[in-house]
């Protein structure tokens, strides 16, 4: 089942001044989204990746010269619609980032930040989520015994995971993660590429990475981009083998990017 489609979708940033140049950053980009899989987003720097992920949960609405055309759609429903509630979408597909991202909190309370603002007060309940974000994520054998420890005393792998924990716990239906383990270890990252394969049982899953050896590792889907372009996608394992463009080869080869 599809879960997000993209639509000839294009992107861009208007100039500031009326002496600089329109940046587009996406062009007529169609692409779908399958329920429950890893799709693996590929391609060199400024290709139009992050600002995909950033247009999926309107994030790129924040920036008052960003434009947008075509649609993206969440189970056959617009997020470009009157009525669309954007706190609601970003709950709904949450962005994990390249760099962890942990609140000057205790672990407990970087969990809980999320459901507190959308008026969880129970503390049972939260001490629920709490283990139950943590299970999730893989994480809660390692800090279960000190959830009142700062999360900025967790190692960059961890902290990364105490992240995706935070927007499990908002009960996302799209997980969207922008490189990251870019900044990890080689451990840190295994243990984060296990998580994901165990997540897409119940999430839909989109990871952004520069790394096409980790794209091959773990996507069911992918999709190369180039300059703003969607060149190529589909399943992993056809595209790394026998990709139907030769700059995808060439990429996935090494030989540019």
């Amino acid at each position: 089942m599809i879960k997000l489609a993209v639509r000839d979708f294009s992107a861009s940033f208007l100039p500031e001044n009326r002496n600089g140049k329109t940046a587009v950053s996406l062009k007529n980009v169609t692409l779908d989204v399958r329920s429950n899989e890893i799709l693996s987003i590929i391609g060199p720097s400024r290709s139009g990746k992050t600002t995909l992920l950033r247009s999926i949960n309107r994030l790129n609405d924040l920036h008052s010269n960003f434009s947008s055309s075509g649609d993206i759609a969440i189970d056959e429903k617009s997020i470009f619609t009157p009525e669309t509630d954007v706190t609601q979408l970003r709950r709904r597909a949450g962005l994990v980032f390249a760099r962890p991202v942990a609140l000057p909190k205790s672990i407990f309370e970087n969990i809980v930040y999320g459901p507190r603002i959308k008026g969880v007060t129970d503390r049972d309940e939260l001490s629920a989520l709490v283990e139950e974000s943590l299970k999730s994520s893989y994480l809660w054998e390692e800090v279960k015994n000190r959830l009142g420890d700062s999360a900025l005393s967790l190692s960059g792998g961890q902290q990364q995971r105490l992240c995706i924990a935070r927007i499990i716990a908002l009960r996302p239906e799209i997980i969207m993660l922008d490189e990251p383990t870019s900044a990890l270890d080689p451990v840190s990252t295994s243990k984060i590429e296990d998580t994901l394969v165990e997540l897409k049982s119940k999430y839909t899953i989109i990871l952004v990475t520069n790394n096409t050896k980790q794209a091959a590792r773990i996507g069911d889907s992918s999709a190369f981009f180039l300059m703003g372009s969607l060149i190529e996608s589909g399943r992993t394992g056809s595209m790394f083998t026998n990709p139907r463009d030769k700059r995808t080869e060439d990429y996935i080869t090494g030989r540019f990017g």
